[in-house]
């Protein structure tokens, strides 16, 4: 297959990155007078008095030859050694290059994000194949991103990443950001029997219960049989990581209000007790609950890779590959909260015109309740790759190749329960709840009511559960057939040329089990007290002491052993088989084929006695999307039922509808570098390249949730027609490789993006629903109560006095004496529920961004040490205006932001030391929805210390050690105002020791 960097660069990494790097971990090289590079042995040989290069000195060298011999902007990782990547994770590793940037999930690196642009605007390939990805979505929509997650690929059979900066012809279009390109080893790349083996104990601090050593095992080998015509390698690992994520969040916020209105949740409506009001003109939002979330997560990988290769004769190479990754998750989570009703409150505020909450609190009249809540899911997603490949030398100087893939990647529940289930729990007994948010972790604390114990198991009564199921599945089939003529010419050096068609379908779908008793399900007598056992809160936040009035301890209880008791008590997800898991609902299949052409020129010639490279090609891309989506029809019934919940009732049954749309782009790229002068290599570079839409965003079909509130509901509605993304590119690099393994790079980008995808809010009566809450019944109830705002005396006085069996279901009463059951909307009289629903569409803007990279690699003679210093600079006119009400529709890039790393490491006599520090400035996160509309959020910046030590103690035995953020830096982030706290989330160090036998 025809790799993705020129004919001359390709010669250069057989012959060092594979060779040297990836494939055999007994050799080592050294380097003579004349700047090649000699195995260890033939350096003895010759006895010259030169300095042994392996390990992380060796990988960094072929890194830099690389990005100095590549066409265009290119950066690379490449392994130490076999079995030896730089990091246990392919995206810790690829945050060290310059512009590379990461999010974490749960304390481990999972998408990527390049010069700014998410990992939505990035292709990922293995091998040069387009990987398929799932990942699973929120609680309320299906699951729908195209973002690669790194963390589902083991890094020990990675031979180097390669990430392609700037657009050209002969590289898969989908990348505005980069296209990064994953290569795996290949056995008759360096003939011979050789391989290694490591085992590795994992030793995580975050740990709640205990914190117990995990095992991680990896083997690789290689050999080649009948005089190296024949070369297979298999490649395992095995990972187990047991870890816990302690979080304090605020699930939602109401607003953004501005200071003169006065409604439901506004601070004018309660009146009293507010310090620094926000002004008249002022945003703000009001928190509608607050949790401390405990996550116990059990995370289990297992991948594997096989390569056969056959080459009968000389220039003709056959290959056959196999790629497997495999990791289930289980996670558990414990969560206590509170939750406002914007009644009788009391709070202090910064100044404006963006104002944050310093506290927020509420009093109540009669005691309130104090939510357990336990979650549970356990999930797993596998990929398969299989790919053939032909690569034949016709004759001398044209060499064609034929490429075939077929792969899938598929998440989905491996739990009775769905993919994702909450069930509720409550006691009475609250007078007061307030939350601080002054400092890094916000302070949760209550005021009890004089006689009773918010923590006291007898009191906890079961409220109401969720069973989620989702499930996404990508099937990739690409055809690529094309070639490399070379010519013997001082001018003209070579053309590349090559088809391709990729066949992209992906199925998305999502279901729920609702049951909406949130005002209590049963007597407190129904739940047995030994059911709940006692965890602490100020030992699982570093931020916290037992003086600062946060809620000391919480109930938990198991959740398997909690919704057997809750089925056989309240017929618990419903029907007489009595399953959890939920029939899908929303069901989205999106097939998406594209299929492209290209031609590229590469020109070799002098200008005076200057060496000068002109690469120049245009790729054409023609895409065709088809989008059937199955959406559940409403039964035409919404129910309030709840003090402040609602619901919406389906039919078994949905539609499928059908949408289409499609594009078609020519995308040329230039690519031109001079050496001036010797080891100075001056480039520029113009593109232009796209990104796909979200999935989500191409799905046909409308979605709603299944509970609305007073403001009404939410929802979506895609668009199939959708464009791409389009970007031109700028891309200048001046680079001094001023020593063997050390240089120096000053870079500057510009990318000019249209068709931007923004979602617009649009505000609609979907099937006429009617709100029991605004209607000629709820408005005779507001004029009989003494507070027509306490919803719950209106809900009360409806029972009482304008229920029939038509338009009310009575169960019961609970524990505050209001009754409990449903109150139905009435069709014609009722208002329509109104639906927030978010819908793409390409904006008519452009979005300009622009940034500088700096990067200096330098090492100290033959001292051993070196360093690493690199640093982005990302600037742009696509920022979010947190001023512009979220009505209006806005486009922003998510993603953008500054990151710098510093590496110091030493590498000697077989002893390596590395110590790297990576760092990423605060940065737009994108757009939530709720009730009440959109909202922006953003992550805050954030710091990681990472060190790793290693020492040969045979030439065939290493020994090493790794620490994962050392410091335990803390993860935050926040939305409009740095007040207005979206999560905080603890970080732990992880450490690790272990051993590697390489033959």
């Amino acid at each position: 297959m025809k790799t993705l960097v020129s004919r001359r660069s390709t010669k250069f990494l057989i012959g060092a990155s594979i060779a040297a790097l990836a494939a055999m971990p007994a050799t080592a090289y050294a380097q003579d007078p004349g700047g090649d590079y000699l195995s260890e042995d033939a350096a003895q040989e010759a006895n010259d008095d030169v300095i042994v290069v392996t390990g992380i000195r060796q990988s960094l060298k072929d890194a830099m030859d690389l990005k100095r011999e590549a066409q265009g902007i290119v950066d690379a990782i490449t392994a130490e050694d076999v079995g030896k990547f730089p990091d246990t994770n392919l995206a810790e590793s690829l945050q060290r290059i310059t512009g590379v940037s990461i999010d974490r999930a749960n304390g481990e690196g999972q998408f990527v994000t390049v010069r700014g642009f998410g990992p939505e605007f990035n292709l990922v390939t293995l091998n040069g194949r387009q990987m398929p990805t799932s990942t699973l979505g929120d609680c309320c929509t299906p699951p729908s991103s195209r973002s690669f997650d790194f963390a589902n690929l083991a890094a020990e059979s990675i031979a180097r990443v390669e990430v392609y900066k700037s657009g050209r012809a002969s590289v898969p279009s989908g990348g505005i950001g980069s296209l990064i390109n994953i290569h795996t080893g290949r056995p008759l790349d360096a003939p011979g029997f050789r391989g290694s083996v490591g085992v590795k104990g994992v030793y995580d601090t975050s740990r709640n219960d205990g914190n117990p050593i995990t095992p991680e095992i990896s083997a690789i080998f290689s050999d080649t049989f009948a005089d190296d015509k024949v070369g297979i390698m298999l490649s395992g690992t095995y990972q187990d990581r047991k870890a816990s994520v302690n979080s304090a969040t605020v699930g939602e916020w109401r607003g953004p209000y501005y200071g003169w209105e006065n409604d439901w949740g506004t601070l004018n409506q309660a009146g009293v007790g507010i310090t620094n009001d926000p002004g008249d003109g002022d945003l703000y939002s009001v928190p509608q609950n607050g949790n401390y979330d405990f996550l116990d997560i059990d995370r289990e990988r297992l991948n594997g890779q096989a390569v056969l290769q056959f080459r009968p004769i000389d220039g003709l190479t056959a290959t056959a590959d196999y790629t497997f990754a495999r990791t289930r998750v289980e996670a558990a989570l414990a969560r206590t909260s509170i939750w406002f009703n914007h009644g009788n409150t009391t709070s202090s505020w910064t100044d404006g015109p963006l104002a944050g909450p310093l506290f927020y609190s509420e009093t109540f009249d009669s005691p309130s309740d104090f939510s357990y809540q336990a979650q549970y899911a356990k999930n797993e997603t596998e990929l398969n790759s299989l790919g053939l490949n032909l690569e034949y030398e016709i004759f001398n100087g044209l060499t064609l190749f034929a490429d075939f893939h077929d792969s899938s990647s598929e998440t989905g529940p491996r739990s009775p329960y769905g993919t994702d289930a909450i069930v509720s729990t409550a006691i009475l007994g609250i007078d007061q709840q307030t939350i601080n948010f002054e400092g890094e972790v916000p302070i949760i604390s209550v005021v009890e009511n004089a006689g009773s114990d918010p923590y006291d198991p007898s009191g906890v009564f079961a409220t109401g559960n969720s069973f989620r199921n989702g499930l996404q599945r990508t099937d990739i089939q690409q055809y690529q057939a094309g070639g490399t003529w070379e010519f013997d010419s001082n001018f003209l050096d070579s053309v590349d040329f090559g088809f391709s068609k990729v066949e992209n379908e992906v199925r998305s779908a999502y279901g729920f089990i609702q049951q909406d008793s949130w005002g209590g399900a049963g007597p407190p007598s129904d739940l047995p007290d030994d059911l709940f056992t006692v965890g602490t809160v100020t030992d699982k936040f570093s931020g916290l002491d037992e003086s600062s009035d946060v809620v000391p301890i919480y109930l938990k209880y198991d959740f398997a052993e909690y919704v057997d008791l809750i089925k056989g008590l309240y017929n618990t997800c419903g029907g007489p088989s009595g399953s959890c898991l939920a029939p899908y609902q929303y069901d989205s299949r999106v097939k998406e084929d594209t299929t492209a052409a290209y031609i590229e020129a590469n020109l070799e010639f002098y200008a005076g006695t200057v060496p000068v490279n002109v690469h120049a090609g245009v790729r054409y891309e023609e895409t065709k999307i088809t989008s059937n989506a199955l959406s559940p029809i409403p039964t035409g019934e919404a129910a309030w039922v709840g003090t402040n919940e609602f619901a919406i009732y389906f039919e078994d049954e949905a539609d499928f509808t059908e949408l289409t749309g499609e594009y078609d782009y020519w995308l040329p790229a230039i690519d031109f570098d001079i050496e001036p002068v010797d080891d100075v290599k001056l480039r520029a570079s113009w593109s232009k390249t796209l990104a796909r839409p979200n999935y989500a965003n191409l799905q046909g079909g409308i979605s709603v949730a299944s509970n609305f509130n007073q403001a009404g509901g939410i929802g979506a509605r895609g668009a199939p027609d959708l464009l791409p993304y389009l970007s031109k590119n700028i891309d200048l690099s001046a680079e001094w490789y001023y020593d063997d393994a050390s240089y120096l790079a000053v870079g500057f980008f510009h990318k000019n993006v249209s068709n931007f995808i923004t979602t617009t809010t649009v505000f609609e009566n979907y099937a006429n629903l009617p709100h029991p809450l605004f209607g000629p019944r709820a408005d005779a109830a507001r004029a009989a109560v003494a507070d027509p705002t306490d919803v719950a005396e209106v809900r009360e006085w409806i029972f009482q006095n304008a229920c029939t069996p038509d338009t009310c279901e009575i169960t019961g009463t609970n524990i505050e004496g209001f009754t409990t059951g449903r109150i139905f909307g009435i069709p014609g009289e009722d208002q329509p529920i109104s639906f927030a629903l978010g819908v793409p569409v390409n904006s008519d803007q452009t979005a300009k961004i622009h940034g500088w990279e700096f990067a200096l690699q330098h090492n100290f003679w033959d001292t051993g040490f070196g360093v690493i210093l690199n640093y982005t600079i990302v600037k742009g006119d696509a920022e979010y205006d947190d001023l512009v009400p979220d009505s209006e529709s806005q486009f922003a890039l998510t993603g953008l932001s500054d990151s710098a790393n510093v590496v110091a490491f030493y590498d000697k006599n077989g002893f390596q030391a590395r110590l790297a520090y990576n760092w990423r400035d605060k940065f737009f996160g994108g757009i939530g929805s709720t009730y009440a509309g959109n909202f922006p959020y953003y992550i805050e910046d954030y710091g990681q210390l990472d060190a790793s030590m290693s020492y040969e103690v045979t030439s065939h035995i290493t020994v090493f050690g790794e620490a994962i953020n050392l410091l335990g830096d803390d993860r935050r982030g926040h939305r409009r105002n740095d007040r207005t706290l979206n999560f905080y989330q603890e970080g732990k160090p992880r450490f690790a020791l272990g051993a590697r036998y390489k033959f």
